[in-house]
């Protein structure tokens, strides 16, 4: 003998119900994925507090650690770099130049981003690089910024407020200029 079992289906609202929960979690996925690729940090945007470990001999007025809020009511730019990087060597010189030019009255940070502290410390000597420079521990920093890759340069006007970002390295030492006289005053 065959036994015939009966089904019961599942009330239509409830598929209903299902399906539209299953949508707002797609929506919702979707909805942040989208926010991660542009990114949290864009131009206009006020910045939260950060700090970056300095390196060994490139400390700023003894400290060997600093945070944005140290340099309130100054222009800062942070530039990722990494020694690594063909296209950080050929803006070495002109950040350098910039900071000694602007002579403290702009604040310049280098981020050595995915690197190991010997070939970080070559690089800053074979370019006689002076400002304040520290490693990008844990990817951080540079994970705060959603860096695309190095080099990159953030602009943060007196108010902490990112004004301009330069991806790719700088020509000359008048486009870093260019970007810094639009703030100061």
């Amino acid at each position: 003998m065959s036994e015939i079992v009966e089904r019961k289906s599942v009330p239509i609202w409830i598929q209903m119900v299902v399906w539209l929960l299953i949508a707002g979690l797609l929506a919702l996925v979707a909805s942040t994925l989208s926010k991660r690729q542009q990114g949290s940090i864009r131009p206009g945007d006020t910045l939260p507090d950060f700090s970056l470990t300095l390196f060994s001999g490139y400390e700023f007025e003894g400290q060997s650690e600093v945070s944005l809020s140290d340099f309130s009511g100054k222009i800062v730019v942070l530039n990722f770099w990494a020694s690594w990087c063909k296209p950080c060597e050929q803006e070495a010189a002109e950040l350098e130049e910039a900071w000694k030019f602007y002579n403290g009255d702009v604040m310049f940070l280098g981020a050595d981003y995915v690197d190991t502290e010997p070939e970080a410390r070559t690089y800053l000597k074979k370019f006689q690089i002076t400002y304040p420079n520290g490693p990008d521990l844990r990817t951080e920093l540079s994970q705060m910024f959603r860096i695309t890759g190095v080099p990159e340069t953030y602009f943060i006007d007196q108010q902490g407020v990112l004004y301009y970002v330069k991806v790719g390295p700088f020509v000359s030492l008048d486009e870093i200029k260019s970007i810094i006289e639009q703030k100061l005053q």
